[in-house]
């Protein structure tokens, strides 16, 4: 894929480019190894995500709120990405209710989940995360773990704020579900023995 090749900016503009957006890198690879699919092209995700900022960041207020405005940017180029390869199918969420309210009725808290996410259980959390669906992968990934807030997230996704609620409650009941057997087999819900 041919990419543009991004036009000089002044010296002062490179300068605040970098300052404002090399501080938020290891966050925006994190999102998008959680978004690239396969994970190993999440370093081109977020180089052309990187390039498509430094290109428009001209037109860049100052003062506005530069990790928002770079995750706008990478979810962006994730959907466009997706968007081509049509790789996504929507996930049904068929039995999912059930399951989550039969977990919920026999004990199970909804705070298992944040539990589980103080172990070290990243690649547990992250195969869990790979089930989801594009839009409840991203609103669980920005709230929950790049910790945006609720209109950060809602922005970055380009979606009213209950839309946003709506899917990251979604996504965690599903989460839930996911993660329910490896929360069980290390002990950490309450009642249940392992196996």
């Amino acid at each position: 894929m041919l990419r543009p090749t991004p036009q000089p900016l002044p010296r002062d503009l490179r300068s605040e480019f970098e300052e404002l957006a090399l501080p938020i890198v290891p966050s925006l690879t994190r999102t998008a190894r959680r978004l690239a699919r396969p994970p190993h092209d999440a370093n081109d995700l977020v180089q052309d995500a990187l390039l498509r900022a430094f290109q428009t960041f001209g037109n860049f207020a100052p003062g506005s709120n530069g990790k928002a405005w770079l995750f706008t940017i990478l979810y962006s180029v994730a959907a466009n990405i997706a968007d081509k390869e049509r790789r996504h199918p929507a996930v049904s969420m068929d039995g999912i209710d059930e399951r989550f309210s039969a977990a919920v009725a026999n004990g199970a808290a909804h705070d298992e989940l944040a539990r589980v996410r103080q172990l070290d259980a990243s690649r547990h959390v992250d195969a869990a995360l790979e089930c989801l669906c594009q839009e409840f992968k991203g609103s669980v990934v920005l709230v929950d773990l790049e910790e945006l807030t609720y209109e950060e997230a809602a922005a970055v996704l380009g979606c009213p704020v209950g839309t946003l609620r709506s899917r990251l409650f979604r996504g965690r009941k599903q989460l839930f579900v996911e993660l329910r057997a490896y929360a069980r087999d290390a002990g950490l819900l309450k009642g249940e023995g392992h196996g």
